[in-house]
This record gives C-alpha cells, sequence and structure tokens, in this order.
C-alpha cells in the first residue's frame, strides 16, 4: 500500500509517537486534503494541536467499532497487532498499516540492508553504516534505532544504502530487503507477541523479506529455522566472521585488533562481525572496511562509563530490556565488587536463566526496582540467593541503596534487563535519569551519531 492510494480513503492514525508523528507529516505533505483521524493520549493531543496539520483528535483508545469505520489505520509499532479490537476490526475489512510498511512501498528501488534480533541490533545497523560510510558510499542510517524511516521519504539525494533497524513489532513490515541480518533470537516483548513461539516467528517474517540472509552460526535455534533460506550467510563461526578474546577474525586469520575496538565485551566483537558480515553479503568491500571498527564511538545508554563519584564508577546499560542483555552486562565486567540495579515493566519474561548465571558468578550485590521487582526477587530467592538481593520501588530509591551498599573502588551498574514503561517513557529517559541521580550531566551522555542520511 502506497501512500497515493490512501487519496479518498478513511484513514486513521494511531499513536502520535516519533513513528505516528512522522505518519502524519507525510500524509500531510503528500494528501493535504484528507484529514485523518489521529488516536492519540491527551498529552500527544496538546503536541499534535500545535503542529498546525489538519487533524481529527480523538484521546480516547480506539474500540473494534471504531475502528471498523476506518477503511486504514496507520498504526504505531508499540501497539500489539494480535490485540483483540484489531483483528475484530480487520475480519470487518478494516487495513493496518504502518509508517515502515508506506515507507517500504514507496521505496521499491532502494538498497536495503534490515537487521532485527533480541539483543544487538541498534550497535549491528549503526555499526553497518559506520562501515559503509567509511567505505566512502552515502548512507542512511534509520529505522528503530531512533529515526523513522518515514521521516527520510523524500529525500534530495538519495543514499547508495539504508541501514534500517528493526523491532520485532516492525519485521512483517517490510516488502523487500537486499540484505537481511538476524543477530539472535531469545525471548523478549512475549506482551506484545503473546508467546514465544509467534515472537519468533515475526522476528524470522525479515529473513523471508531478505534476499541475502546473514545469521549468527553460534545461536542454534536460529540456524536450524533459517536452514532453507536459498541465500545464507553465517557469521561467528571458524570460516567467515568471528572473534576470539583478542582479534576478529575472517576464515581464522586474524585482521583486526579488539584492543582498537572502543566497545568491551565478547558480545560487542560478535556484533562487529556481523556487521562486517552484512557489507560483505551486499557485495561491499568488508576487508576494507575493517580498519573503520577503530573510528566507531558507541552509541549511549550501552555499557556507557558516565564516570567517577567518590570512588564509585557508573555505568549506564539502560538498553539491557532482556535478562540475557544483564548477563552480558555483568559477563563484560567481571569481578564481584558490582551493585547491579535490576528490574523495569512487567512483561513475563523468564528469569531463571539469569539466576543460575549469577549464581555461578555472583555481583557484590542486586537491588531490583519497578513493577516486576518482586517477581525477579522470588525467582531469585529459588534455591538461595546467589548475593543480598534488596528489593525497592523506584530507580530514585534502587540508586540511593547502591550508592550505600558499594565499597569505593565498586561498580554500581545500571543493567536493568527488562523496559522501562512502568516509570519512564523509553530507556533513554531511564538512562538520563540514571545519570542525573548518580550526579552525572544527563546532557552530557549523547546522542546516536549518524542518524538520517550522511
Amino acid at each position: 500500500m502506497r501512500i497515493a492510494d490512501l487519496a479518498g480513503q478513511r484513514v486513521a492514525i494511531w499513536g502520535y509517537g516519533r513513528e505516528g508523528r512522522a505518519a502524519v507529516a507525510a500524509l500531510a505533505r503528500r494528501l493535504p486534503g484528507l484529514r485523518p483521524t489521529l488516536f492519540c493520549s491527551d498529552d500527544e493531543k496538546s503536541l499534535a494541536e500545535t503542529t498546525g496539520t489538519d487533524l481529527r483528535i480523538v484521546t480516547t483508545a480506539p474500540q473494534a467499532a471504531d475502528l471498523a469505520t476506518f477503511d486504514v489505520v496507520i498504526k504505531s509499532p508499540g501497539i500489539s497487532a494480535y490485540r483483540p479490537e484489531i483483528l475484530d476490526a480487520r475480519r470487518n475489512g478494516t487495513r493496518f498499516t504502518s509508517a515502515t510498511a508506506l515507507w517500504f512501498a514507496e521505496h521499491p528501488e532502494a538498497r536495503t540492508i534490515a537487521v532485527t534480533g533480541s539483543k544487538g541490533k541498534s550497535t549491528t545497523t549503526a555499526l553497518i553504516a559506520h562501515l559503509l560510510r567509511g567505505l566512502g558510499h552515502r548512507v542512511a542510517l534509520a529505522g528503530n534505532i531512533g529515526m523513522p524511516v518515514l521521516e527520510l521519504l523524500d529525500p534530495r539525494v538519495s543514499p547508495d544504502w539504508w541501514v534500517i533497524e528493526l523491532s520485532s513489532f516492525q519485521t512483517r513490515d517490510t516488502s523487500h530487503v537486499d540484505v537481511g541480518v538476524i543477530t539472535n533470537l531469545d525471548e523478549e516483548h512475549l506482551d506484545w507477541h503473546g508467546d514465544r513461539d509467534r515472537y519468533a516467528a515475526d522476528k524470522l517474517a525479515l529473513a523471508d523479506a531478505a534476499t541475502v540472509l546473514v545469521i549468527n552460526a553460534r545461536h542454534g535455534e536460529l540456524v536450524r529455522r533459517t536452514a532453507t533460506h536459498a541465500h545464507r550467510q553465517v557469521f561467528g563461526d571458524a570460516f567467515g566472521w568471528n572473534a576470539d578474546a583478542a582479534t576478529i577474525q575472517r576464515g581464522g586469520l586474524p585482521v583486526f585488533d579488539l584492543g582498537d575496538f572502543a566497545l568491551a565485551g565478547p558480545h560487542n566483537a560478535l556484533n562487529a562481525c556481523a556487521a562486517l558480515a552484512a557489507v560483505e553479503a551486499a557485495g561491499e568491500d568488508a576487508r576494507g572496511a575493517v580498519a573503520h571498527l577503530a573510528t566507531f564511538r558507541p552509541l549511549p545508554h550501552r555499557l556507557q562509563v558516565l564516570g567517577t563519584r567518590a570512588g564509585i564508577v557508573w555505568i549506564d546499560d539502560s538498553i539491557a530490556t532482556t535478562p540475557q542483555s544483564a548477563i552480558e552486562a555483568l559477563r563484560t565486567l567481571g569481578g564481584h565488587e558490582i551493585a547491579l540495579i535490576l528490574g523495569g515493566h512487567e512483561r513475563g519474561l523468564d528469569w531463571h536463566g539469569f539466576a543460575a548465571a549469577v549464581r555461578a558468578h555472583p555481583p557484590r550485590t542486586i537491588i531490583v526496582n519497578g513493577a516486576n521487582a518482586m517477581r525477579i526477587a522470588e525467582v531469585l530467592h529459588t534455591g538461595g540467593d546467589p548475593c543480598p538481593v534488596q528489593v525497592v520501588a523506584t530507580l530514585a530509591d534502587a540508586v540511593a541503596l547502591a550508592r550505600r551498599e558499594i565499597n569505593e573502588g565498586g561498580t554500581v551498574l545500571l543493567s536493568p534487563g527488562a523496559p522501562s514503561f512502568d516509570q519512564f517513557r523509553d530507556y533513554a529517559e531511564r538512562g538520563r535519569a540514571f545519570a542525573a541521580l548518580a550526579g552525572f550531566d544527563p546532557d552530557a551522555i549523547g546522542q546516536i551519531e549518524g542518524l538520517g542520511i550522511a
């Protein structure tokens, strides 16, 4: 479905986050006489009214009967496609699309590299764009990483490559991808998808859209479930792009010293391998791009060292929204003098694997806060506490307790293993709040570099 197909239709936009705003702007530019309906919150209404766009604004959540009065609904990605009211409206003939789907329909000729995965997708996406730019290409970096692709609907000069991060909410919105990258496939977003099987199927929809598929050879389920793809390539094994503790290798031969890489941890070395494999799968000079790994700057809120206060190191890993991500953070930092702050939005993830990991390598203390705090604590208590586990209400309480609990020379690590929606709008707002509570300037954290076309 293209934007022109919406002319003369009854159109609604559901949600006025960044993707919703991009959709409103695109329709105003391409179909100025359309006057769509916007379903949004009271706060979003105030923002929408300042744009001067001709909208019918409704601040109550639509029910199936409301949705069925429209021919097309442009839905924000955070709204589950499996909600009963959406399924009912579909049965009654309403079509649903998204800002991402509209962009793909408008750009069938674009050369695209799309990245998804439960962990590492933002870093991998940014690395791919950085490496391609290092080779002299004009590149668009957009998507779930922080700039909806529909904001780049009509570029003045088309890029050589579009590098797009997709969440599991967006993978079914793609219609053609030159290179699809799936970094891993762990349990996440079950509140949106309903169950793990559906989550995996939605993630793997990217494989169906990709001409060439690049996957992580170390992820057994991912290997099995993509075995029939006609043009599959892998990273993370001895035959392709791989990493050990000291180097990145191609075909078993070292090509880059990880001491020159600003991103710590084996998971980030594997993200670099994924990016190099994607560049190679795109037909570009991956070996020539290797040296540019040394100039890549880490993305904010991803094991970001904020600094030291009163002899304590503070690290922001707010992007860690799964238990496995928190495990990777502890594994990267090592040592025992860590006060780990966990917890956030409740969405039913399994914490037993995390509990087993921290029993084997416990931090100094674990402080759990947020909506799922009690459930996490109960899992950690099963079989005996791996270390002191304390429950508090809010992030502010957790920071105050961590400051008292950790000794000089230790580290306070925010790696929550859960989304932030119980207390904050998103992981970035949570990370900024953590920085302020720790005594740092949140404006100094920085933004993701390179978004847009460059």
